[in-house]
């Protein structure tokens, strides 16, 4: 009941908004991007090669807001900001001379209404796995959220190859465009050959979503290959840290159960040997889903060697409970030979241990962080900064810890 009024009320103030500003989307081709995993990436593909193209383009993502030459920030765990902010921005990036914008946008903002009265030229779904269950309470109605997207545009790119492709498409009266690896798309590898510079299958997906749209745009195919082929990612999305160790760490933003799956796989591709050791650092938000807990312990024990449980924005929740519920996970998976897991609650003691630990040719990877400025523990909000931490405490590991 609560949030039924809760979305009425961000209904009135996007109406409103949207008026007050002079209906902004209207003077602009937008690209909403929405998805469980990869939308950042995808947004930023999107954005460079529009930029590469020579277009005027501005971009909204949960990293920040770029209009223009000017950076902004959207606030602590933002992604698709508040009706009235969006509807400012809007009005700003018309008034900067931007032609197009590439937005991110979550299934609260679709679910909510925060983004009534903006007008999309082309939606794009990278996938739809287990998220944000707490809120949506059933996968169904997280599905029907992302598909509120596609009911008020003139293109839908679809991912061919993600489960969720034959439901969601149900929901599509338009132009649907297809992309995918592994299943006959209008967009693939076969068509499309990009080869990055990021590592992962799922940037691939991500890189083929971004070609699908930009295409459909109008762009030239071959502009496009070579654009995607120059993308050096993004902060916090499988970034090294070089402090001139003998071994690899990563920091990446992977927060999701396929986020960290898709990730560990991708670090364990990268390792030369079977010697060498996949350490992983992870938590999960206090105040959200908590049945993707467990879920995430399981993937971590079924493809990490070692894990340390910590802290990820706890907020009004305990630790040691949050850390306890995605221990369930390595308890169900039951124990593998040479696997083992920590619980080190203090996510600064939590990385030095893991880098402590470990030994040349190793791969270190800190998870769910990246580049967000603060960690929430009850209402507050508190400095973070993870690359510091691990460049601190890779100074700080002693030399005969590398063994």
């Amino acid at each position: 009941m609560w949030q039924a009024i809760k979305n009425i009320y961000h209904l009135l103030q996007a109406s409103l908004a949207s008026l007050y500003f002079g209906y902004p989307s209207k003077k602009l081709k937008i690209i909403g991007v929405t998805g469980t995993d990869g939308k950042t990436t995808t947004s930023q593909m999107i954005y460079e090669i529009l930029k590469a193209q020579g277009e005027k383009v501005s971009i909204i993502s949960s990293i920040h807001a770029q209009i223009g030459d000017r950076s902004y920030d959207t606030g602590f765990h933002v992604t698709t900001p508040d009706p009235i902010a969006l509807q400012k921005f809007l009005k700003q990036i018309v008034v900067e001379g931007s032609r197009y914008l590439v937005l991110e946008v979550t299934s609260h903002a679709l679910d909510q209404n925060r983004i009534f009265g903006v007008n999309f030229t082309i939606g794009v779904l990278t996938n739809i796995t287990h998220e944000h269950l707490d809120y949506h309470k059933t996968y169904e109605n997280y599905l029907k959220s992302k598909a509120k997207l596609f009911q008020n545009t003139k293109a839908s790119v679809l991912n061919a190859d993600d489960d969720s492709f034959p439901k969601i498409k149900k929901f599509i009266q338009g132009e649907i465009i297809t992309y995918g690896i592994n299943k006959k798309a209008d967009i693939s590898l076969k068509n499309f050959p990009i080869n990055l510079k990021i590592p992962g299958e799922y940037n691939l997906y991500n890189g083929l979503a971004a070609a699908a749209a930009t295409s459909r745009l109008g762009i030239d195919k071959q502009l496009i290959i070579k654009n995607l082929s120059r993308f050096q990612g993004l902060t916090g999305r499988m970034e090294r840290v070089d402090e001139g160790q003998d071994f690899t760490v990563i920091v990446d933003f992977a927060h999701t159960p396929n986020a960290l799956l898709n990730a560990l796989k991708t670090l364990r591709l990268m390792s030369k040997s079977p010697k060498i050791r996949l350490i992983a650092v992870f938590g999960a938000a206090g105040e959200r889903d908590k049945t993707k807990r467990p879920m995430m312990g399981k993937v971590a024990a079924e493809n990490a060697d070692i894990s340390v449980i910590t802290a990820e924005d706890p907020r009004t929740e305990k630790v040691e409970d949050i850390c306890t519920q995605i221990a369930e996970g390595f308890k169900q998976t039951g124990k593998k030979e040479g696997r083992s897991f920590y619980v080190v609650t203090d996510r600064e003691k939590a990385i030095e241990f893991a880098i402590n630990l470990a030994r040349s040719g190793d791969i270190v990877a800190t998870f769910g962080k990246s580049h967000e400025k603060s960690m929430c523990f009850g209402k507050k909000e508190y400095p973070w900064d993870e690359f510091k931490v691990v460049r601190q405490a890779l100074k700080r590991k002693p030399n005969d810890s590398k063994r």
